[in-house]
Formats: structure tokens, C-alpha cells, sequence
């Protein structure tokens, strides 16, 4: 069975349309529809979070001679579960440093670590890129964040769901539409607020 099949059964089996499946992806209706007509294949990015979405691996998604006919729900298997409810899907790179609490990577899953040399004290910052779908993950992440200038001072993290941004610090979260100039320039202000520079609010989207 084809990549292309795949998606298009597994998407049906979960009751979402096109569009919907588009925005957890953060594609377009048309991308979603090119990948069921086998006319594109996703990037490596989305075949992450198309199988961390249907919970199947991504070479059972890309081996034409594996089957996903014996998939099966998982209501219940740990933080990381996808209920029956629709979660959103959270994803962004996180700076372990700046967490004083590490139950908060019980939420998310993994998918590359990097070691940025920050030229300063520490000497490196270890970069965490994931997925999270744990409804409550942004007051989760909330609470982890470390606001102490002996800890290297107020931190943030920057993440998205869909077409929402959050930019989160410890006890506040906020958030802003992507591609909303008015909502954005709000939340900018309030991080200038927080004491951080425009050059760190120049996140990707």
C-alpha cells in the first residue's frame, strides 16, 4: 500500500477532513490533497507529525510492503497519548536550560537535539525539538520556566499550535494568530515588557 493511500485511509479513519488534517500539518488543503493523489510526498518534518498524529511509525507510513492494517487506537499510553478528543498538536524547540522542572519533557516528544555554543556562561545550551500533545501543555510549560537572573534571567519559550503562536514565561502566556500584524505587535510589546530585546523576538513562524 502506497504512502498516499495510507494517509488518506488513516485521515478518514480519524474523521478529519482535508482542511483540518492541513492545519495540524500547518500545509494547505491543497498539499494534503497532492499527498493522497500521490502527486507530492511530505517533507520529513510532516511525516514526523503525521506519525505521531495516527501513532504509527514512519516506516510503516513509507514501506509500500507494511501494512497499517493492524494499527490499532491508543486511548490511554502515557502523557504522550492522543486521546479520543482531537489534541492539538504543539511543536517548537525548547532550551533545557531554562526549565527548573523536568517533569515537563514527561509532555512532549523528542524528535532532534542540538548543542548551541553560546559563546558565554554556560558554554552550550542543549536545544530540544518537539511535539507535544497534552491539552494543557502551554500552562505546563508555564509553570517549568525559570524567571531568575542567578539562572540566567527570564525565560521563554516559543512554540506553535496550528496558525496560533505562543510565547510563554513563567506564569504568563501569551499568543497572537500568525500573520496577524495587530496581535503580534500586542504580544511584542508585552515581551519588551518582560524585559526581552526585539532581537530575540525574531522567531520563526
Amino acid at each position: 500500500m502506497k504512502l498516499s493511500e495510507k494517509i488518506q485511509i488513516l485521515r478518514k479513519k480519524k474523521n478529519y477532513s482535508q482542511e483540518e488534517l492541513a492545519a495540524i500539518c500547518n500545509v494547505s488543503r491543497q498539499s494534503i490533497s497532492k499527498w493522497e493523489a500521490d502527486i507530492a510526498l511530505p517533507e520529513t518534518e510532516k511525516l514526523i507529525v503525521l506519525s505521531n498524529l495516527f501513532q504509527i511509525t514512519v516506516d510503516v507510513l513509507l514501506k509500500d510492503e507494511l501494512s497499517i492494517n493492524g494499527t490499532r487506537e491508543v486511548n490511554i499510553c502515557g502523557n504522550n497519548a492522543i486521546r479520543k478528543e482531537r489534541a492539538k498538536l504543539y511543536e517548537g524547540a525548547l532550551i533545557k536550560e531554562s526549565i527548573d522542572d523536568e517533569n515537563l519533557l514527561d509532555y512532549i516528544r523528542v524528535h532532534k537535539i542540538e548543542l548551541w555554543n553560546t559563546g558565554g556562561v554556560p558554554k552550550y545550551w542543549t536545544v530540544i525539538f518537539f511535539t507535544s500533545d497534552a491539552p494543557n501543555f502551554p500552562e505546563l510549560a508555564s509553570r517549568a520556566l525559570i524567571a531568575n537572573h542567578q539562572k540566567g534571567g527570564n525565560w521563554f519559550i516559543d512554540f506553535k499550535c496550528n496558525n496560533t503562536k505562543y510565547i510563554v514565561f513563567k506564569n504568563k502566556i501569551l499568543k497572537y494568530t500568525i500573520g496577524n500584524q495587530e496581535e503580534k505587535a500586542i504580544v511584542c510589546h508585552e515581551c519588551r515588557m518582560q524585559g526581552i530585546s526585539d532581537k530575540e523576538m525574531n522567531w520563526s513562524e
